[in-house]
């Protein structure tokens, strides 16, 4: 009898040479455990093959599932955060930004620009969680404030997806103005006859959904992302109540007539085209 010997998940992980596995080849999925082959999630369009848990994804990479392929034209990206309140907590306000821009190689935590979804030209601008929480500042209340005057002078579909712990700490009030300053220009383009889809994903909080990602002329969500101002623990603790299962997923707001529809990142793409060929 030939015996088979066993190794554990960790001695195999921390083999070096021939036959080691690489760091980082495998991640566990959040939503059933299961171990998902990287590259095979990636290829699903960051989604798990086996319970379609939805993975956060970057904002360029959320561009490039939406728009056509090389279509999207990037603007407003001169744009930099000042620091008029000379902000410090760990580390200054410019020190945190500056780090931030090395680390997720992006400028702000909103990339915005004209592109195609499926051959229907539109304005598209998406939030990124991978910097500073996809926070909102000055920067980021700007340049969604600029898509959105662009879209109204040029008549294009407004899309606008959304990620976000909600304002920036380190702007204080300037941060908050910016949920003013962009509900008020989509007010205007509301008045121009525009169209806003608004896209929530994991997670919309904070200012951001007391702002811009509620307006939409049609709301949409990924499966089951957290979506609210305060968050669930902060709201059960003032209440003092439990709170009802599956409370602020995008379902239960559904349910509830705040989301129009929940959509698998899948079917988004054709979903914004099919709004836009429907209302234009």
């Amino acid at each position: 009898m030939t015996t088979i010997a066993t190794r554990s998940w960790k001695d195999m992980k921390g083999e070096q040479g021939k036959g080691s596995v690489p760091e980082g080849l495998w991640l566990r999925c959040p939503g059933c455990a299961a171990m998902i082959y990287k590259r095979q999630m990636e290829a699903n369009l960051h989604v798990c093959p086996e319970c379609t848990h939805h993975y956060r994804i970057s904002a360029t990479t959320r561009v490039e599932q939406l728009a056509d392929d090389n279509t999207f034209t990037r603007m407003f990206e001169n744009l930099r955060a000042v620091d008029p309140l000379k902000f410090r907590d760990l580390k200054t306000y410019p020190e945190r930004v500056a780090a931030e821009q090395i680390r997720s190689g992006q400028n702000e935590a909103v990339v915005a620009g004209e592109a195609f979804i499926k051959g229907r030209p539109a304005m598209l601008a998406c939030l990124d969680l991978t910097f500073m929480m996809g926070s909102m500042g000055s920067v980021v209340g700007e340049t969604l404030t600029r898509s959105i005057e662009h879209a109204t002078e040029h008549s294009l579909p407004l899309i606008i997806v959304s990620c976000s712990g909600g304002a920036r700490m380190q702007e204080a009030g300037l941060s908050l103005m910016q949920m003013a300053k962009t509900s008020s220009a989509l007010a205007r383009f509301d008045d121009a006859g525009g169209l806003f889809i608004s896209v929530l994903t994991d997670p919309t909080t904070g200012g951001v959904t007391a702002s811009f990602a509620m307006l939409g002329d049609v709301i949409l969500a990924e499966p089951k992302a957290l979506i609210g101002f305060a968050g669930p623990r902060v709201i059960r603790q003032t209440i003092r109540q439990e709170l009802p299962e599956g409370f602020q997923r995008s379902e239960f707001l559904r349910d509830a007539g705040m989301v129009d529809r929940v959509v698998s990142r899948h079917d988004m793409r054709d979903e914004v085209a099919r709004i836009i060929d429907y209302t234009t």
